[in-house]
């Protein structure tokens, strides 16, 4: 068991949304559902409360609290992507069932939870110590919404104008 496990907040789907997470990362299972007992005058028996699931290898809580408390962009996932064919597999099928496109490699899934789909080679570019290089990557970034991983080696590799 970890330390700090991060808790997610559902309004009724947070089994479903578990399943779904597991479906897309290597290293992902679910891995107990807790359900409410027969006496529990807030929630019908057998209603989920809790599911306790792995997403590539970091444990989770989802908790079916209601809809006071919906997600913002306060708080959001970076998955880092090995190349172009991960950041578009992820991408699509995050924002799919009523998901959003954002800008910069981020997005909304269907419940309402922020994502940004970044590819290892951004974060590379970013870090470069040619801080131009890092800075003309950056700059083309801010104007994508999926992240384009030749478009961003473009710019990166640009010779600036003298």
């Amino acid at each position: 068991m970890s330390k700090i496990t991060p808790c997610l907040w559902f309004n009724g789907q947070a089994e479903e949304a578990a399943n779904f997470y597991v479906s897309l990362l290597p290293h992902s299972r679910v891995d107990r559902v807790v359900r409410s007992p027969a006496d529990n005058p807030s929630t019908r028996a057998g209603d989920v409360l809790t599911v306790e699931f792995t997403l590539a290898g970091q444990p989770y809580i989802g908790l079916n609290g209601g809809p006071q408390f919906p997600f913002t962009e306060a708080v959001s996932f970076s998955i880092d992507c090995e190349d172009q064919a991960e950041v578009d597999r992820l991408w699509e099928v995050l924002v799919q069932g009523g998901g959003s496109h954002g800008p910069c490699g981020w997005l909304k899934d269907r419940y309402g939870l922020s994502w940004q789909i970044v590819p290892r080679a951004l974060t590379k570019m970013l870090r470069d110590a040619d801080r131009e290089a890092a800075g003309r990557a950056m700059q083309a970034m801010m104007k994508m919404g999926k992240i384009d991983i030749a478009g961003i080696e473009r710019a990166y590799k640009a010779k600036p104008a003298v």
